[in-house]
């Protein structure tokens, strides 16, 4: 294969930025009533990604599902937290695409607050361990 005979392996990461959804997410009965959008980011790796090598679609990330696994996730239903909205938008991230590491950053760009202020947001990163902890997690337990 052209360009990969050097040995060095390489990273994908994939962005959605921006993505505006009406929800009903929030501490209050209100919130969860009447709604509000919310703007979610989210970014994560994609492990072993032949695009890079054969430039071929069917090789790399849809965006537009990207999309509606985010999307899904933050309408299906109501959440008191922006932590567990973005802790479930991950899982799906990484069970979906196998990705060892996602990041997601939800906002409110008009939060319940009687202040003026420009939103309110929350990242949640959620990472595999690496394999090599669990391999010696594994050998420990069978040498006792």
């Amino acid at each position: 294969m052209e360009g990969h005979s050097d040995g060095a392996e390489s990273s994908v990461d994939v962005e959605l930025h921006g993505l505006s959804i009406y929800t009903r997410h929030g501490v209050t009965d209100a919130e969860q009533e009447v709604g509000q959008r919310l703007v979610i980011d989210v970014g994560f790796d994609v492990p072993d990604c032949d695009a890079v090598l054969t430039d071929r679609l069917e090789d790399t990330i849809d965006y537009a599902e990207v999309a509606d696994i985010v999307a899904l996730a933050a309408t299906e239903r109501s959440y008191r937290t922006l932590e567990r909205l973005g802790h479930v938008i991950a899982e799906r991230l990484m069970e979906r695409f196998g990705s060892d590491s996602v990041r997601v950053r939800a906002a409110k760009p008009e939060p319940p607050i009687p202040l003026a202020i420009e939103e309110v947001a929350v990242e949640v990163v959620r990472s595999r361990p690496p394999e090599e902890d669990e391999d010696e997690e594994a050998g420990r337990g069978e040498a006792e």
